[in-house]
């Protein structure tokens, strides 16, 4: 694994954004894992790792934000278009024309509205407990948590935290949970630890913006060969909503998980054997 940055252009400011690359970089096969809403790319180490096992370039960004990369200075910019811009100037300096993709929520909006361009660069996709219909009542669970910029004496503290406002990880190991802590948390001024990402990316979650999310056209566009994640006691994606997404668009394949609700933490030896066998298998 390396640690990397890579300097952008916009919008809607110049922003350095950093990234984590496993396997070689001269792979003939390009993966990008793309976190949820206020995670950060090292959520995929253990994917990241058995995914370049099999020969894969992995590349897992913390969007701008996010984990180590930029803030903006205007948190209106914190938008899909904004991420999706991002990313493909990201690729065109790398060099990268196609890549497969695994999105966990946000991540996975990303990756629909990326799939859906004329001439998009996702060959497979993968959707982690997302969909194109989040319901109204989700939005407002995530928008009370996303706000706060809490500080924390210690690490404890945080992981204490980290494991009550996302509780729907279940299937992540206590060794994960610290993993998690480390990699989601950046020492605050003055002493403790403070959530690694910009509390105002909560900006967006204003309360005219409390209203269903409905972008099945976008999703109903797609072609790609789709894999979708649902944790069984998921908020954000219901099963309605999943079951619809395996007869409409790219009539995506369903694996859903027991015991796991938002989002699936892709670590569970079955969960990674799921993305690995579809990845591999065009």
């Amino acid at each position: 694994m390396q640690e990397c940055t890579i300097e952008l252009s916009g919008p809607p400011q110049p922003v350095r954004l950093h990234y984590t690359r496993w396997g070689p970089a001269d792979a003939e096969r390009t993966i990008m894992c793309v976190h949820g809403l206020t995670r950060q790319g090292r959520d995929f180490d253990v994917l990241a790792a058995a995914l370049a096992e099999g020969g894969a370039q992995v590349l897992c960004p913390d969007m701008v934000g996010r984990g180590k990369s930029d803030w903006l200075n205007d948190p209106a910019g914190y938008l899909a278009p904004v991420y999706i811009a991002h990313v493909q100037e990201m690729l065109a300096k790398l060099g990268i024309g196609r890549v497969d993709w695994v999105g966990t929520s946000m991540g996975g909006l990303i990756g629909m509205g990326l799939a859906a361009m004329p001439d998009g660069p996702i060959r497979r996709l993968v959707l982690n407990d997302i969909g194109p219909f989040i319901p109204a009542e989700s939005l407002a669970y995530i928008a009370e948590y996303v706000i706060r910029a809490p500080r924390f004496a210690n690490l404890a503290e945080a992981e204490a935290y980290l494991r009550e406002i996302h509780r729907g990880f279940r299937d992540l190991s206590d060794q994960d949970w610290v993993a998690a802590t480390v990699h989601g948390t950046r020492p605050a001024e003055g002493g403790g630890v403070t959530l690694a990402h910009d509390p105002a990316i909560g900006a967006v979650f204003t309360q005219d913006a409390m209203v269903d999310v409905d972008i099945w056209p976008v999703y109903d566009g797609l072609t790609n060969p789709t894999l979708l994640l649902r944790g069984a006691d998921s908020l954000l994606l219901t099963a309605e909503v999943a079951d619809a997404m395996t007869r409409r668009g790219p009539r995506a394949e369903l694996i859903t998980f027991a015991g796991v609700g938002h989002a699936p933490g892709l670590v569970a030896p079955e969960q990674v054997a799921a993305v690995k066998a579809f990845l591999e298998a065009g």
